[in-house]
């Protein structure tokens, strides 16, 4: 999952800045009305929401951003999966878009749609003791609504659809529309280039399994991120979740493989934006 960053949501603000200063300078050097970005990384662990996306393999990510003056933003950002979790598929597409907003200085909001697509993936191509008929796609659609005060942030997110393919075809007693997640960030300036990220999410699946089991669970993470010149930065972080009694030994759905999919793990990653 792309994570709508502060950057993104100032990138408006700053071209409605550039607006008003050119306002004062000639119309030749008047600045556009949006912002087109662009970004490539690589992780040593693909985590969403606290749980490996990728059985705990490497992933290459990438995206698009537009940002106009007016607020509103759009984008596509894409990364590889595991067919052990997405079966069929190796591939997520995820695309958005919103409205971005300022309070004053120091808090902003932002409102938005958020679906997640994983091109060739359904559960009836699942194999191994895990196999199933079930025709169910993992594709999922959330709209979101988020406050931000300097270097702190919260979002709250709510499923539209059945939470990524959760319902009684895949072993939940109900379907899992309204499944929600809350998002609680901080991103710290420690010095020049550097800065300290926070996290701590819950993710509150509408559903219990048929044998019982409370999918619900908490995630955290905490790391360091670098920049550098022309667009370029490395991280390390530091990610786990809670719950370790359901999605320990989870199994493939693609062999008879197993995985603690929210194993507490160090993550790599090097990246550029342009």
């Amino acid at each position: 999952m792309r994570t709508i960053s502060k950057s993104l949501i100032l990138a408006g603000f700053t071209t409605l800045s550039m607006l008003a200063v050119s306002g004062t300078a000639s119309a030749a050097e008047a600045a556009p009305a949006y912002t087109l970005t662009s970004n490539v990384s690589l992780v040593s662990d693909y985590y969403f929401r606290g749980l490996t996306q990728t059985w705990h393999k490497p992933a290459l990510q990438g995206g698009v951003d537009y940002a106009h003056s007016s607020g509103f933003y759009a984008g596509l950002w894409a990364s590889n999966v595991s067919g052990n979790q997405y079966s069929g598929g190796s591939l997520e597409v995820d695309y958005y878009g919103g409205y971005n907003g300022k309070i004053n200085d120091d808090f902003s909001w932002t409102a938005g749609l958020y679906g997640y697509y994983y091109p060739g993936a359904n559960v009836n191509k699942s194999a191994g003791p895990n196999a199933s008929t079930a025709d169910v796609k993992f594709n999922n659609l959330e709209w979101n609504v988020g406050v931000s005060y300097k270097w702190l942030s919260a979002k709250y997110s709510q499923s539209f659809t059945d939470y990524f393919g959760l319902n009684t075809n895949t072993g939940y007693t109900s379907d899992t529309k309204g499944s929600s997640y809350i998002d609680l960030s901080a991103s710290i300036p420690l010095m020049d280039d550097l800065s300290l990220g926070l996290h701590v999410g819950h993710t509150d699946i509408k559903s219990k399994t048929a044998a019982g089991g409370n999918p619900d669970y908490n995630d955290y993470k905490i790391g360091v991120t670098k920049t550098f010149k022309d667009g370029w930065n490395i991280g390390v972080a530091y990610a786990k979740s809670s719950n370790s009694s359901f999605y320990d030994n989870t199994g493939s759905l693609a062999n008879s493989d197993t995985s603690n999919l929210g194993d507490g793990r160090f993550i790599l990653n090097a990246g550029r934006s342009f």
